[in-house]
C-alpha cells in the first residue's frame, strides 16, 4: 500500500472526511518535515509511510475531540498534532508553541508553502507566553498532565479544555492533578495501521475553580 493510500484508508477508518485537496496538503506537509529532518532531526520518522502511520493519522485521531474555534499547540515540535489537524479542520485557527528556535523556522517555511493554512508559529516557552485564552489547548507526550497544567494552564480559558494525548494509560499522572483541575474518564484511541496504545486526557478546571 503507497503511503497516500494508507492515509486515505486511515481517514475513512477513523471517520474523517477528508477530501483530495486535504489529503495532498497533509502529504505535502509530510514530505516537507522530511526534507527538513535531513538537516534539523525534526522527527525519528525517516520515511513516508512512518510518518503517516506514526503521526499524521495518530493526530487526526483527536480530531473529534476539538472544541472552539482556537487552539493552542504546545510543544508543538515539528508541528503535531496542530498542523494535521489544522489542515482537517478548516476554520479554526492553530497556535503552535515551541521553545525550539529550529522547529519554529520549520514551521515558518510550512506557512510560506501552505499559505492557506491558519497556523500561527510562537517561539517561546509556554509558562512566558501571555495571550487570550483558549477554548482548547492540546499537547502531544510532551510531558505530565500536572506539569502541562503548571505551565500552560493560563492559556486555557476558564470554560476550555486541556487535551493530553498520550501513549499508554497513565493512571498515576490522574492521581497527581494539582488541585482546581479535574480529568474525564481517559479515551482510548485507536490509530489505524498503529499496534501502540493511544490514549486521549481531557483536563478541566473545577466548578469550583471556574467561579473563582
Amino acid at each position: 500500500m503507497t503511503p497516500a493510500a494508507r492515509l486515505a484508508a486511515g481517514l475513512e477508518a477513523l471517520g474523517i472526511a477528508a477530501d483530495a485537496d486535504q489529503q495532498a496538503a497533509l502529504l505535502a506537509y509530510a514530505h516537507l518535515l522530511l526534507r527538513w529532518n535531513r538537516a534539523y532531526n525534526l522527527t525519528a520518522a525517516r520515511d513516508l509511510d512512518e510518518l503517516v502511520r506514526r503521526h499524521l493519522l495518530d493526530s487526526a485521531a483527536v480530531l473529534p475531540h476539538l472544541q472552539g474555534d482556537r487552539v493552542l499547540d504546545v510543544g508543538t515540535g515539528a508541528g503535531l498534532p496542530g498542523v494535521p489537524l489544522a489542515i482537517l479542520r478548516p476554520g479554526v485557527s492553530f497556535w503552535l508553541l515551541d521553545g525550539n528556535g529550529k522547529r519554529v523556522r520549520f514551521l515558518q517555511q510550512l506557512v510560506a508553502a501552505l499559505p492557506e493554512l491558519a497556523i500561527h508559529p510562537v517561539w517561546a516557552r509556554a509558562e512566558l507566553w501571555q495571550a487570550t485564552p483558549f477554548p482548547c489547548v492540546i499537547s502531544r507526550a510532551v510531558t505530565s498532565a500536572a506539569e502541562l497544567i503548571k505551565v500552560a494552564g493560563h492559556l486555557c480559558a476558564e470554560d476550555g479544555a486541556m487535551l493530553a494525548m498520550k501513549g499508554r494509560l497513565p493512571t498515576h499522572e490522574l492521581a497527581a492533578l494539582p488541585a482546581g483541575w479535574t480529568a474525564t474518564a481517559p479515551m482510548r484511541l485507536r490509530v489505524p495501521g498503529l499496534d501502540a496504545e493511544r490514549h486521549l486526557l481531557r483536563l478541566r478546571r473545577t466548578t469550583a475553580a471556574s467561579a473563582r
